[in-house]
């Protein structure tokens, strides 16, 4: 079907990269020694972590839940037990379950093998070094910040981002989560929705109430750390992004937070049909559908020999039995469902259905746009401005590759033209049109961004900043302050340009910490930076969102380049550096399964018909 080709696009992920881009290489190395001073007591018991190498206070892997195994998979969060003694919290969580990717194969698990544990809900904190007489109190408390991983909601781990550099630099308490993934974190089905089942635990968003469940445990504890629990920032990037904005969309989150930054985010959620049912119901399911799911388990397991066989078997199942086939396999024969759907680790699976209870039933677009529809706090939204060249690189026909790692672009033109019209689409579905929606409700609390920075070096025949420019994920080493990301440091950072980097990083992460302790970016921190004005509706020509490069690309600067969706379709059919419909409908083909615009029946009625004559399969992508 023509959605699997934004579907590659976005599994594809050049995940090594993508995943090394966090903000510095995950910890394998021996637990530090502990740290006294770094001594705590919440209210599950005393914690004591370390002091990194940078001066920060560290606690790693603190439990936020019980671990949700056995008859509580598929259940909300519960509160985490107290422990007796002081918990050592100088070691990781566990990573959730999830498929091992390029990176995780560099650390020992065989790429494409499952890995991690469902016991994983887990946060760690970071925090300015307070000796614990010393730790702040009452207004004098700082700012939390809570960081939400991307990872298309079925890998990535907390423990890749360390937040100490931004900790210090700007006297912040940092949070990073863990949260169940995949088929863990989202599968809603009417065999869960038994006796004693909460609505939380019928709505088939886990990992949506993991992040609120640890939201409530920053609410009980943080000001143990010094943190301020009524001046807390959700912020993520990719998934992470999304994830924010549920934190926004859902009832459960409300009063838990008081500031959001979304990065290259967007908010597709799901109908209870398409994330139940089967693919030929009336009201048909996804692909990947509980339903379908349940099909393919049976099939598998020998209970049936076909699909019908499946669905007859399930009908004379009740929903305990159902309910209890499904939370009686392992981890590992749950994954492995979906071993022909994935790539770089990621797979597909509907997320965030819209149950009416930790989602409203309504279209995101429209709880944005309507009072009362949403949690509204101030809110920052911005995407990067070459987005989609982080997978094209890796996927594109337009590029020259050698052992699937990419060498150069070998038609600049079409290369340029799928990027910026995808990365358009990524800006407006995710920032532009949600902008306008709240700043017609909550006013001027409402700020957008573009992230520009593209100068990669060039590496013998390899120019990467056209391969890559400003791509996906590419904006997180700047937020956190670090840019020794392994390997990949030499083909994303010229270090004869570290001083233009590294100002444009300051200034990021001045007006992330001036946004947490105030609820706006304005000047930055230090009051030195240009103004950052908010979303601007008065005109065509009226300041929207800032801009961010270095002074060699321009500088920080506003602009007012906001479009809608309805208008690249129709920019699209008219762009004179198309050269014929089959690239115009190139285009198009990738925004199937991403812009609600733009269905496969609205795919090929476009231009008249034109793109009819250009199914999957005239192009070269699935070759």
């Amino acid at each position: 079907m023509p959605s699997c080709f934004y579907r590659t696009l976005i599994l594809l992920t050049a995940a090594g990269i993508a995943s090394s881009l966090a903000c510095g290489r995950a910890d394998e190395s021996p637990p530090p020694p502990l740290d006294p001073s770094s001594k705590r007591v919440i209210q599950q018991g005393p914690v004591v972590g370390f002091a990194s190498e940078e001066g920060a206070h560290v606690w790693r892997g603190i439990p936020f839940a019980k671990p949700p195994l056995g008859d509580l998979r598929w259940r909300a969060p519960q509160a985490p037990e107290p422990w007796t003694g002081t918990l050592e919290a100088v070691s990781f969580g566990s990573s959730c379950v999830q498929f091992a990717g390029p990176r995780t194969a560099s650390e020992g698990t065989p790429e494409g093998e499952p890995m991690g544990s469902e016991d994983c809900l887990y946060l760690n904190v970071f925090a300015p070094r307070f000796e614990p007489e010393a730790v702040l109190q009452g207004e004098k408390r700082l700012p939390v910040m809570f960081w939400i991983h991307g990872g298309g909601n079925s890998i990535g781990d907390a423990k890749l981002y360390d937040a100490g550099r931004l900790a210090i630099r700007h006297q912040l308490i940092v949070v990073t989560v863990q949260y169940r993934l995949g088929v863990f974190g989202w599968f809603s089905h009417s065999s869960l929705r038994g006796e004693g089942a909460t609505p939380d635990d019928r709505s088939g968003n886990y990992a949506t109430l993991d992040h609120v469940q640890a939201l409530r445990w920053v609410r009980e504890n943080i000001s143990a750390f010094g943190g301020d629990p009524d001046r807390v920032v959700v912020f993520g990037e990719s998934a992470g992004g999304r994830n924010t904005l549920s934190m926004l969309l859902s009832p459960r989150a409300n009063g838990l937070f008081q500031r959001a930054i979304v990065q290259s985010g967007g908010i597709r959620t799901s109908t209870l049909a398409r994330a139940e049912h089967f693919v030929d119901a009336e009201e048909p399911g996804d692909e990947w559908s509980s339903g379908e799911v349940l099909l393919k388990l049976l099939i598998r397991d020998g209970e049936a020999v076909d699909r019908e066989g499946a669905k007859a078997k399930l009908d004379a199942m009740s929903d305990a039995e159902v309910a209890g086939y499904l939370r009686g396999k392992s981890a590992d024969q749950l994954l492995s469902i979906y071993e022909g759907n994935r790539l770089g680790g990621m797979y597909s699976f509907p997320q965030m259905p819209r149950d009416g209870a930790v989602f409203p039933k309504a279209d995101a677009i429209d709880a944005f746009a309507r009072p009362g529809g949403y949690n509204r706090v101030p809110v920052i939204l911005g995407s990067n401005r070459d987005e989609n060249k982080l997978f094209m690189a890796f996927a594109s026909p337009y590029v020259t590759r050698l052992f699937k790692f990419p060498l150069w672009v070998n038609d600049e033109r079409l290369y340029d033209l799928g990027a910026e019209y995808g990365a358009l689409m990524w800006k407006a579905g995710g920032v532009d049109e949600p902008a306008v929606a709240m700043r017609g409700v909550q006013g001027p609390s409402v700020w957008g961004y573009r992230f520009d920075w593209d100068e990669q070096p060039t590496i013998l025949w390899s120019d990467y900043s056209k391969l890559f420019g400003a791509a996906h994920a590419l904006e997180i080493p700047f937020v956190f302050g670090h840019f020794d990301l392994g390997w990949v440091t030499r083909f994303l950072f010229d270090e004869k340009k570290r001083a233009g980097y590294e100002d444009l990083s300051k200034s990021m992460m001045s007006y992330w910490a001036e946004f947490a302790y105030t609820g706006d970016p304005g000047r930055g921190r230090d009051g030195e930076e240009p103004h950052w004005t908010a979303w601007d509706e008065s005109g065509t020509a009226a300041a929207k969102f800032i801009v961010f490069d270095s002074e060699e690309g321009g500088g920080l600067r506003m602009s007012s380049e906001a479009v809608t969706q309805g208008e690249l379709i129709e920019r699209i059919s008219t762009d004179p550096r198309f050269e014929s419909w089959r690239e115009r409908c190139e285009v198009y083909l990738s925004f199937v399964g991403r812009s609600p615009l733009m269905s496969e029946e609205r795919y090929e009625s476009v231009g008249e018909g034109a793109c009819q004559a250009y199914p999957l399969d005239a192009y070269p992508w699935e070759e």
